[in-house]
């Protein structure tokens, strides 16, 4: 009798990321960061760069930030880990809420899932309050509904008050 093979098969997903950097060479950060999603799958597109004003806490330098989808086989736990490792690989550390950062790589979206889970919220809970996050996400995904919203990412855009300012970057 012969013996079968176990076959698993992974479902690959297409999970939007928001990156941003105000410490150091901020686009040389988002770059490395990149390059370090490549590890985790292909990477399907990144928006351009855009300069973005701090919120919140806003004695702090402008942000750099972007939009990447990439394609991945992890589950969302799994992705948030490895997420995590490559922002302390960079050498980010969590000392101020809001503050400064060295890199920031934040799930948006995971395909259409919606999860709630101890550490983990997809949709983002915040982005639709968020120029810096959806200016660059609309660049490359701007039919992309919100699946508890439903609204596309460019409606979301387009009805956020005036302020917070982003500007595409200069390349």
């Amino acid at each position: 009798m012969e013996a079968t093979a176990l076959r698993k098969t992974f479902v690959k997903k297409v999970v939007y990321l928001s990156l941003g950097s105000n410490v150091g060479d901020r686009k040389a950060n988002l770059e490395a960061a990149i390059a370090g999603l490549r590890k985790l799958g292909e990477v399907r597109a990144v928006s351009s760069y855009y300069e973005t004003e701090p919120m919140e806490f806003t004695a702090q330098p402008w942000f750099l930030n972007c939009a990447v989808a990439l394609e991945t086989e992890l589950m969302p736990k799994q992705l948030l880990k490895a997420l995590l490792a490559i922002e302390k690989e960079m050498g980010r550390r969590r000392t101020a809420s809001k503050g400064p950062r060295l890199i920031d790589i934040d799930i948006v979206f995971f395909g259409s899932s919606v999860i709630a889970t101890k550490g983990l919220a997809v949709p983002h809970p915040a982005m639709q309050e968020r120029r810096f996050v959806l200016e660059p996400l609309a660049e490359i995904a701007a039919e992309m509904r919100h699946p508890l919203l439903h609204k596309t990412v460019r409606e979301l855009r387009d009805a956020l008050p005036p302020g917070g300012a982003v500007k595409r970057a200069v390349p």
